[in-house]
């Protein structure tokens, strides 16, 4: 499982300054880094030998997440432990709060695994949201109402990065997105009309202390982040405002502990509905790493350790750019055929451009569709940023926005 597996616990004061993260992806590398900044060891818990997060912690724990020794390992070396994506079994987040500081909470996790439990949540917290029905029978599949047509087929577990979605136009589209995703408990969401699409992220303490970060506009192409802007060129300071209460409504009303991500659709008449939540640190929010104070990380830390939380501050305008596989495979300036083996993007053109930070995640395979890094172009002013990331897009093979 791990490859020095100490014959007893940890010395006390060795665990804590330990933190413990289950998962091995990026976020949980970005997590590493900051504890370790803070003089923290990270330990990380992945089946994946070369997961990003483990090549960076002080020590990867290789093994399946519902592993029971690998959970006892973790509580033994680590005084708390966080989670870097949503799909870790709510189980293990509980077997480990028996002996150590989990947070986020299980409870709060297993409902932002579920888009129902989600969208009841929602509904809790007077926080509006796109008109649904869940569909677990063919009975439910006959009494969906003509109102939420179109619409978007989604499953209710386990749909990330435009995965597990299906637009349905029809009666008939509807039925076949259902059998096409194995006849799996879904939800079923009304299309609607959106201006544009935000995210809050908030940070919430034990104590019951809440910050958030500036709210970030976010572009999708194919159901995955691709654009980031901050601050949101579209949004007006009263629906921003409204935004971070709401997320901040919902953080309090699950009693959260740590740092919550809310997504939000931006209506074409103005109206303001939640989408989703991760609980847990987001793309969109990887800007704050360059062109703010205190990162989405750090908050994280903060959390997970009970130490004071202060209001983040954004001390430059950002444009974050989300590089997928497809880079690697991208054709060449004079519009050549894509190439059929991976090569290098041409970091040095892009670097070459004022107020650039390139993050790559140490991910040795590039596919297309898969998150390789990102990068953040940071400038005293909004305009500056963009049109710095516009330049960057541009010598990368990216496409305008």
């Amino acid at each position: 499982m791990s490859a020095e597996r100490p014959a007893t616990p940890a010395a006390p004061a060795a665990r804590a300054r330990s933190i413990g993260i289950l998962g091995g992806g990026q976020l949980g590398r970005m997590l590493v880094h900051e504890a370790q900044a803070m003089g923290y060891r990270a330990v990380v818990l992945d089946p994946d030998p070369s997961a990003p997060a483990g090549q960076a912690a002080d020590r990867l724990l290789c093994a399946a997440y519902d592993d029971p020794a690998a959970a006892s390992e973790m509580a033994a070396l680590c005084a708390a432990v966080t989670t870097e994506f949503e799909n870790v079994p709510a189980a293990v987040l509980q077997s480990l709060a028996d002996r150590c500081v989990v947070s986020p909470a299980a409870a709060a996790v297993r409902i932002c695994q579920h888009r129902a439990l989600e969208k009841a949540h929602f509904g809790r917290s007077g926080v509006p949201c796109a008109p649904h029905a869940r569909i677990e029978s063919a009975a439910d599949l006959q009494a969906v109402a003509d109102e939420l047509l179109p619409g978007v087929l989604k499953t209710s577990q386990l749909g990330y990065d435009g995965k597990g979605q299906r637009r349905v136009a029809d009666r008939a589209a509807l039925a076949e997105a259902w059998q096409a995703l194995g006849r799996s408990p879904c939800l079923l969401e009304a299309l609607l009309p959106i201006r544009c699409e935000l995210s809050v992220l908030v940070a919430r303490g034990a104590d019951g202390a809440c910050v958030h970060l500036p709210v970030q506009q976010n572009l999708h192409r194919d159901g995955i982040l691709a654009v980031t802007q901050v601050p949101a060129p579209d949004v007006d300071a009263a629906t921003a405002a409204e935004a971070a209460r709401m997320a901040r409504e919902l953080a309090v009303t699950m009693d959260y502990v740590g740092v919550l991500c809310v997504e939000f659709f931006v209506l074409q008449d103005g109206r303001l509905l939640a989408n989703e939540m991760a609980p847990r640190p987001h793309n969109s929010g990887h800007y704050s790493i360059d062109a703010c104070d205190l990162s989405q990380f750090g908050l994280q830390l903060r959390t997970l350790l009970g130490l004071p939380l202060a209001m983040p501050r954004q001390h430059s305008a950002a444009v974050m750019l989300n590089l997928l596989g497809d880079l690697w495979f991208a054709a060449d300036a004079a519009g050549g055929a894509a190439v059929a083996t991976p090569r290098e993007p041409d970091w040095p053109a892009v670097l070459a451009l004022p107020g650039v930070h390139l993050h790559l995640y140490g991910k040795a395979e590039p596919r297309r569709g898969r998150k390789m890094g990102h990068l953040t172009v940071t400038a005293a002013s909004a305009a500056a940023a963009r049109a710095t990331a516009l330049q960057a897009a541009q010598r990368l093979g990216l496409p305008p926005f």
